[in-house]
């Protein structure tokens, strides 16, 4: 039998593991993650006068659909509860994240005509929940009626 040429194994360099420091104690960087904390703690103020902007922003998309409800206008209204979305729970509105998120399913969820009054229904949940500063994730009064909205919406998308 011929002798085989002998097997060489050949590592390719992880460089995502050299990037982020590998597993020799390197890692995370406290000092940066201890900074970001501190400049949310910092923006932290800021948030209340955000989620009064979103929660306007949504307002008048509102207001724009119900007095002409055609595609700029529920792109617009689609786009303001999208946001929100994303935004309120950042904004300690985490309820609001859900009942927007509800809303933007429903919105996007379908092509038919949107029933104003679904979507009055989550502006005003929406509206509440800011006033009256509901940010506990298990407000009971609150979930009931996110849960019926979200009902309402699986419904309408149903039907």
């Amino acid at each position: 039998m011929a002798r085989q040429k002998p097997i060489e194994l050949f590592m390719p360099p992880n460089m995502l593991k050299a990037k982020v420091g590998g597993g020799t104690g390197g890692g995370l960087d406290m000092a940066a993650i201890k900074r970001a904390e501190t400049a949310m703690e910092s923006l932290k103020g800021e948030f209340a006068g955000w989620a009064a902007q979103d929660v306007q922003k949504l307002e008048a998309a509102r207001g724009r659909f119900a007095k002409t409800p055609d595609a700029d206008a529920r792109a617009a209204l689609l786009r303001a509860a999208h946001d929100m979305k994303g935004q309120a729970a950042t904004f300690d509105y985490p309820l609001i994240a859900r009942t927007a998120g509800s809303l933007s399913k429903m919105i996007h969820d379908t092509t038919k005509p949107i029933p104003l009054g679904l979507v009055d229904a989550h502006v005003s949940a929406i509206h509440v929940i800011y006033r009256d500063k509901v940010m506990d994730a298990s407000n009971k009064v609150a979930l009931v009626l996110i849960e019926e909205l979200e009902a309402q919406v699986a419904a309408f998308l149903a039907a």
